[in-house]
């Protein structure tokens, strides 16, 4: 009798480590954490600058109306975003890889670009640092974020999205 609530016990602790020492599946993977649902664009930072001396600051996309949207597909590694610059236009479609230190996004996307006159194209991701990826947000730098000296005029833009709801049924 005194031996069954230790049984008990053991049986117990002997089932929770074994549920516990089960690998969990790509759950840490960068890759993944780019492919698990679309991402929303929340905003852009464009930050001028010469040196450590900030020219200027520019917020982007606050009255911006339509869903921009990230999406990464990691089994084909290909991916769209749709309304780039917050202008309806084709969605835009390329392929996508990580660097072998998995600190840069490069992406073959090509949206097109309405800020300037005229109608350019341009790849905002096809050297993008990431700067913060979690489960809920991301952060790609792009622009002059390469090697540049003290004197050079740079152009820094900071993409921050959230990702969406999967909707449930």
């Amino acid at each position: 009798m005194k031996n069954i609530p230790f049984l008990f016990i053991l049986c117990l602790v002997g089932l929770s480590v074994l549920c516990n020492s089960c690998k969990k599946v790509n759950q840490s993977s960068i890759e993944s954490l780019f492919s698990q649902g679309s991402w929303e664009l929340a905003t852009v930072v464009v930050t001028v600058s010469v040196g450590t001396n900030r020219e200027s600051e520019d917020t982007l996309n606050t009255m911006c109306d339509k869903k921009q949207i990230f999406t990464f597909n990691s089994a084909s590694h290909t991916c769209s975003y749709t309304n780039f610059q917050c202008k309806d236009q084709p969605v835009a479609s390329g392929t996508w890889s990580l660097s072998q230190d998995q600190l840069y996004l490069k992406s073959d996307i090509v949206c097109q670009d309405t800020s300037k006159l005229g109608t350019g194209t341009l790849m905002p991701f096809e050297n993008a640092q990431i700067q913060t990826l979690g489960q809920y947000a991301m952060v790609l730098v792009t622009g002059d974020i390469q090697n540049y000296s003290a004197t050079q005029r740079r152009t820094v833009r900071r993409y921050g999205f959230v990702r969406q709801k999967v909707a449930t049924r």
